[in-house]
């Protein structure tokens, strides 16, 4: 008898089970194509669909029976609801096919595989920490997919805090994984998360659809490269889909190589596109295309680099946002919440294009680094934003305090409506615009503490008794061309402590 190891439990395989397993069905080889994968229904393994009956053994079962086939294989879910109420655990080079009409879906018996012990829970929170306890696990599998056009249900039974032991807080959680697939199906109401991913490489997905805008965070990616998502629709109250690396595998690991295309976002509470806040290792070249946020109870667009991690190489192109606290937040902060000592991260070479934002909220779009680490090489190229505005005058002078925090509104209310900018270099606004949707009296703009900032063609709309539009607090090196208010006239420059230069 041989014995493979399945999360938790320990699943034995001989050949009897290959001998009396169901049928499988597969398409027929042609002369011109490789052999489609083996197909093997849940029902023919025991399987009521029913809603009622708990289908955990019999859908592992058919994950055995197709992980134990030649090329794998396609495990089916016909039309009908699978109550899954123990967890449900992947094996490598198998795919969850869920037909038209059919839902796995969870329960609130409290019988899920208990959280597994980790030696590195003190660097990231608990739900990031633990993975055996969700309803569906794997972990160093390879070639796994989740596809077809049903639904994946937490069904109000998941847990958003922390979970006892037999409760479920995550739908998918899946760590060191090459070759996952999601396409076509819905996550719904899935606790803490939807999906959690960490360790993971070679990630596809395409017209998913998580709906988790009742309990928290859409999609986790942690520590994973190689990443293509196109079509995307995540709707959540915490984070819709964010990219994190985090110590929870024992080790600092890399990010990057990243492509999202076509996204539609909503975050109730939190960010709808989010680095961070857990930024352990690395994170370089990812491109964000076609993005429509609907509303973030924190940023439109975040990017932090909370725990050491060098953020670089990213680009965002029409991205079109509305009903954000904050539509774009970067940030140096000194946490530094990793396993291996780190110091102080940085924030470099990140170019925003054809950017919309209306509706933004009270806490205005902000760069913040920290002394001797500034956000570098950041530019905004016809990024267009209407903030709400409303306020009186405050001290221009004034830099808000730092409370460590990563949330934009923590700094407060800024002394600019529009950008504020602290412990910057190298930051470039071209044929760019900030607005406000009810008369406001602070300047536009205000750049405290930097160096090498241009505004070129920037137009910004004055408030009435506004002393000026954009204010430049010991900056070396800044340089204003071609620069108007809505009204036409020429942009108000005040500057304090700062040399022009625009060579």
């Amino acid at each position: 008898m041989s014995t493979r190891r399945v999360g938790p439990v320990l699943v034995a395989v001989t050949a009897a089970v290959a001998a009396t397993a169901a049928p499988a069905t597969a398409a027929p080889a042609t002369s011109t194509s490789a052999p489609s994968a083996a197909v093997f229904n849940v029902r023919n393994y025991g399987a009521k669909g029913d809603g009622n009956a708990n289908d955990t053994a019999a859908i592992n079962k058919a994950i055995v029976a197709a992980n134990h086939a030649t090329g794998g294989g396609t495990v089916q879910f016909p039309a009908g609801t699978y109550r899954s109420a123990t967890t449900i655990h992947m094996l490598s080079d198998v795919t969850l096919r869920l037909d038209a009409g059919s839902t796995i879906k969870g329960s609130g018996a409290d019988t899920y595989d208990p959280p597994e012990p980790n030696p590195n829970d003190r660097y990231q929170d608990y739900g990031h920490s633990h993975f055996h306890n969700a309803m569906i696990h794997g972990d160093r599998l390879t070639n796994i997919g989740f596809t077809g056009s049903g639904t994946i249900d937490g069904g109000g039974n998941l847990i958003t805090g922390n979970p006892k032991s037999g409760e479920a807080d995550k739908i998918l959680s899946l760590t060191r994984c090459d070759g996952l697939t999601l396409s076509g199906i819905t996550l719904k109401r899935g606790g803490h998360f939807a999906a959690l991913i960490n360790g993971c490489d070679h990630v596809t997905s395409d017209r998913l659809t998580i709906d988790t805008a009742g309990d928290r965070d859409g999609w986790n990616i942690i520590s994973t490269r190689n990443v293509v998502i196109t079509n995307i629709h995540a709707a959540a109250n915490d984070d819709a889909l964010v990219f994190k690396s985090d110590y929870a595998l024992g080790q600092k690991l890399p990010n990057g190589n990243v492509t999202v295309d076509t996204a539609q976002l909503s975050a109730g509470c939190c960010n709808a596109l989010m680095f961070g806040s857990e930024t352990c290792g690395d994170f370089t070249h990812y491109r964000f295309s076609h993005v429509t946020i609907t509303g973030a109870g924190k940023s439109g667009l975040g990017l932090v680099s909370m725990d050491g991690a060098r953020i670089s190489d990213v680009r965002y192109d029409d991205v079109t946002m509305a009903n954000t606290a904050s539509p774009i937040m970067l940030k140096v902060g000194t946490r530094k919440r990793c396993g291996d000592g780190p110091g102080v991260g940085s924030i470099s070479d990140i170019h925003f294009s054809n950017v919309r934002g209306t509706s933004a909220g009270a806490y205005s779009p902000t760069i913040w680094g920290q002394p001797g680490h500034p956000v570098t090489d950041v530019s905004f190229d016809h990024v267009d934003l209407t903030v709400p505005g409303g306020h009186a005058a405050t001290d221009p002078t004034k830099v808000p305090d730092d409370t460590g925090d990563y949330n934009p509104k923590s700094l407060g209310t800024r002394p600019a409506y529009g950008w504020y900018l602290h412990e910057v270099s190298g930051i470039t606004f071209t044929a760019s615009s900030v607005r406000f949707a009810a008369d406001d009296q602070r300047p536009a703009v205000i750049v405290n503490a930097g160096s090498d900032v241009t505004f070129d063609h920037f137009t910004a709309q004055r408030g009435s008794g506004g002393p000026f539009d954009l204010g430049f607090q010991h900056v070396s090196g800044y340089c204003v061309t071609a620069a108007t208010t809505t009204a036409g006239g020429p942009a108000k420059v005040s500057a304090t402590g700062s040399t022009s230069s625009c060579g």
